[in-house]
């Protein structure tokens, strides 16, 4: 069947920490967007040579070192724009030439392809998915049967439920869920499988308290990430 999308996107496995480093591009216009650009910049370009495209923008997650160490040699290669919320650019504090400060909400247009950036905060401050269509780049928010950790400096397990929440409620079941790392049981999933089968989504809104200690105390599984039935009752 032939694909009749107007975007692609591509991941790329690199890293140490099995980081997946994405390639969005607009078929016509062949422009591309690499979203958290890390370990293997070369590797990269040469996917984005090969399939013809031109690299014009990098997207940002959010600003842990393991999703932007390779930000400085793409901005050497290209002259690619950085986007990236106005929250994570601060709490990062990096002197960046001209990047693109965003809110949630709104939405950056690669190409004809429009790109809807959602304010995930919890993970980091400013940490984002980014919504193409029925895809979701989701960073360290929420992986395949997981989510981002929230120990770390700017981590909110309070705020990672309510974002966590907020997704559940407004992502389709069929949306095609693109995670920041490959610690599920399969690189994708649908929304609608992580609603059955994450435990990080099994807890409602009412109860947060019960997110904040599973997330901070009493998460224990081991990878890869498989699916948990929801508890009864």
């Amino acid at each position: 069947m032939t694909d009749s999308r107007p975007y692609t996107i591509e991941a790329l496995k690199l890293g140490p920490m099995d980081n997946f480093v994405y390639l969005i591009a607009d078929r016509a216009s062949a422009r591309a967007a690499v979203v958290d650009p890390a370990w293997d910049v070369p590797a990269v370009l040469a996917r984005a040579a090969g399939l013809g495209l031109h690299i014009t923008d990098a997207l940002l997650t959010h600003s842990h070192q393991d999703h932007i160490n390779g930000v400085g040699a793409l901005l050497e290669a290209t002259d690619a724009r950085v986007h990236l919320h106005r929250d994570e650019a601060a709490f990062w504090g990096a002197q960046l030439v001209r990047p693109a400060l965003h809110r949630g909400g709104d939405t950056l247009l690669l190409g004809s392809t429009p790109i809807e950036v959602l304010h995930t905060p919890g993970h980091t401050p400013g940490s984002v998915c980014y919504r193409v269509h029925d895809e979701v780049v989701t960073g360290d928010t929420l992986f395949v049967y997981g989510c981002g950790r929230c120990d770390l400096r700017g981590g909110d397990p309070n705020l990672m439920h309510d974002s966590l929440c907020r997704l559940c409620r407004e992502l389709p079941g069929g949306t095609l869920i693109r995670p920041g790392h490959d610690y599920g049981i399969t690189p994708v999933s649908t929304m609608l499988e992580q609603m059955q089968g994450n435990p990080f989504l099994h807890f409602h809104e009412d109860q947060r308290a019960g997110f904040v200690e599973y997330r901070m105390h009493l998460h224990d599984r081991e990878e890869p990430y498989g699916p948990e039935p929801a508890p009864q009752g």
